[in-house]
């Protein structure tokens, strides 16, 4: 199987989840409101990316039953990875969930990275080394943006 059939949930869902989880680490956020705002994104964002997708798919011509099941591999992985985030920050005392999720989603992602990167011939420690960088980036305006909201609010 190509993990063209997933890769954008996965990415999408790995990335976000790791964003939401660093972004609210050391706010005062409960693990019930942090699990929540992840099956949220896990269901409401999902959905809403895997219609676009599919309206993408139909637009450029892709047959039916193709932007069907790639709309609903899409729609699952991003599910099931939402979802195993959700499960870290529920079973691990809060003081760790940041890193436990930081180390699941770099794995993650550099799993996915690196199956892609051998799909299509690329450089896999350059594609990865890529990926991650982005992935800091967004985890740095995540948690500055916390930060600065909480900061403007307490005020």
């Amino acid at each position: 199987m190509k993990p063209t059939w997933f890769s954008f949930g996965g990415t999408a869902a790995i990335v976000t989840s790791m964003g939401l989880i660093v972004g609210l680490h050391g706010l005062p956020t409960s693990k019930a409101s942090l699990v929540g705002s992840l099956l949220i994104i896990a269901v409401a964002d999902n959905l809403t990316d895997s219609l676009s997708m599919h309206a993408y798919q139909e637009a450029e011509n892709l047959p039916a039953r193709k932007a069907l099941q790639a709309t609903v591999a899409n729609f699952i992985a991003r599910l099931l990875l939402g979802c195993s985030f959700a499960i870290w920050v529920v079973i691990l005392p809060s003081w760790c969930v940041v890193w436990v999720a930081l180390v699941w989603g770099f794995v993650l992602l550099s799993a996915l990275t690196y199956w892609i990167a051998r799909t299509r011939g690329a450089n896999p420690a350059a594609e990865i080394g890529k990926h991650l960088a982005i992935c800091g980036v967004v985890l740095t305006i995540s948690r500055l943006l916390a930060y600065g909201i909480f900061g403007y609010i307490q005020g």
